[in-house]
């Protein structure tokens, strides 16, 4: 996730105290005391309702596995400290402005902030939620943003038939967003019996592994696994497309270049969310795309993705179980203290 980033000065003076969760070693991190600065022109108060934990990304920033020659590139927007550790990381957030301009205060915001209770953005980096979309949902802001994304890489059809490996966040939030589609089929593979119920149940078929012969004019590979891109590869009709949306972070996955790849002429496009798809860069800001994620995200389906969550106070735990390997979830919700108990106090 590398999102256009924000600057601001530092060592200024601060009137609010604020906690926030950083990442410390391997599995480990507290919170800690941030100084909230004054507000400046231009920029908002956010008190933070909800935050969200991107699974895939934060496991490998929580496990020290961001690998050093991308480490500028996978910056979050207003991150704290470098890759590895200590660093302050995180980039979904929906909270309330507090103070700002006329127009957005008091209203639900989106913004792409690490886990903290209280802080200063510019007013250009928060998005306004819509009334339509709930505080839970809006978290999938981002998600919705990368499949977006992807499918402006792949360009998807109609009547194409259409693959997509893994149903994790990103894999489940792509088929829902491609089920919108007039397609002559969307199929999910998911070895896991869980995430294939999930996606089921949100209307979109699933099946652990391509049957023998399946064929596929279009394939999104979302699962971070060699095996998925190599079977995604597999199942390509000639002149098909194979649209990369994984991260595999350090590791370095071997990709079958030999059999029909060649022979078949097919396509492997590299999408990733800190620009916008060449197809649309001329014509969308990341701004415009941001808020046509919102829009689509007011299709109720989206909820099962964010399922489970806990408590702020309680996110040092959580970050530890997501680097052991537990499953939080798609997208796992960080409740923050209510408002009331929660007021920021002044020096």
């Amino acid at each position: 996730m590398t999102p256009a980033r924000h600057e601001r000065p530092t060592g200024g003076p601060a009137e609010r105290r604020a906690r926030a969760y950083w990442c410390l070693g391997p599995g480990r991190g507290e919170l800690r005391a941030a100084e909230v600065p004054l507000l400046g022109p231009g920029e908002c108060l956010v008190r933070t309702l909800v935050s969200g934990i991107s699974a895939g990304t934060e496991r490998l920033v929580t496990s020290g596995r961001v690998p050093d020659a991308v480490a500028d590139e996978m910056r979050a927007p207003f991150q704290e400290g470098d890759f590895p550790f200590p660093v302050k990381y995180g980039y979904l957030a929906v909270g309330r402005v507090l103070e700002g301009p006329d127009a957005l205060r008091g209203r639900r915001v989106f913004v792409l902030h690490p886990h903290q209770d209280l802080f200063v953005v510019p007013a250009d980096a928060v998005t306004p939620v819509p009334d339509a979309v709930p505080t839970d949902r809006a978290l999938l802001t981002g998600a919705a943003e990368t499949a977006l994304n992807g499918l402006w890489d792949g360009g998807p059809l109609v009547g194409d038939r259409v693959a997509v490996m893994g149903a994790g966040l990103i894999g489940a939030t792509t088929a829902l967003l491609l089920s919108r589609l007039p397609l002559e089929r969307l199929t999910v593979f998911e070895p896991d019996a869980a995430r294939r119920a999930r996606v089921r149940a949100a209307g979109v078929a699933a099946a652990a592994e391509p049957e023998p012969g399946a064929s596929f004019d279009l394939v999104f590979d979302c699962a971070a696994h060699e095996d998925a891109l190599n079977t995604a590869l597999g199942v390509l009709d000639i002149e098909g497309t194979l649209v990369e949306l994984s991260w595999h972070g350090d590791r370095r996955p071997r990709v079958d270049l030999g059999s029909f790849f060649h022979s078949h002429r097919l396509r492997i496009v590299s999408s990733q969310v800190g620009m916008v798809s060449p197809s649309r860069r001329v014509r969308r800001t990341p701004a415009d795309r941001r808020r046509l994620a919102l829009e689509l995200l007011t299709d109720p389906r989206f909820d099962g993705f964010v399922e489970r969550s806990s408590a702020f106070d309680d996110l040092p735990a959580t970050m530890a179980a997501l680097a052991r390997g537990e499953d939080l979830g798609l997208c796992h919700v960080v409740r923050y203290p209510a408002e009331k108990e929660n007021a920021p106090c002044t020096d």
